[in-house]
């Protein structure tokens, strides 16, 4: 999910991200009048990493995406296949 579909918002926390010289898509995202924000990463385009359960807030995705690269390194989404985590 790169583009914007209707009834899908986007939010401002989403963007590029770049650590050591990697640069991956964080893209945090809810259904129009939904309660929780979903969580993406994606490299290269073919390569994306998806979080199952929802945070109750963009900054919480956000947070979780950045404990992630602190615990698992940028390279922890670099993997040849689509993954999800719980």
């Amino acid at each position: 999910m790169t583009e914007e579909e209707p009834g899908i918002v986007v939010s401002p926390l989403s963007g590029e991200f770049t650590r050591d010289g990697i640069t991956v898509v964080v893209i945090i995202y809810r259904a129009l009048g939904g309660a929780g924000w979903l969580l993406e990463v994606v490299y290269d385009e073919d390569i994306a990493t998806s979080w199952e359960d929802p945070f109750e807030t963009d900054q919480e995705a956000r947070d979780e995406f950045l404990r992630t690269v602190e615990r698992e390194g940028i390279n922890a989404f670099l993997d040849d296949e689509s993954s999800t985590i719980h």
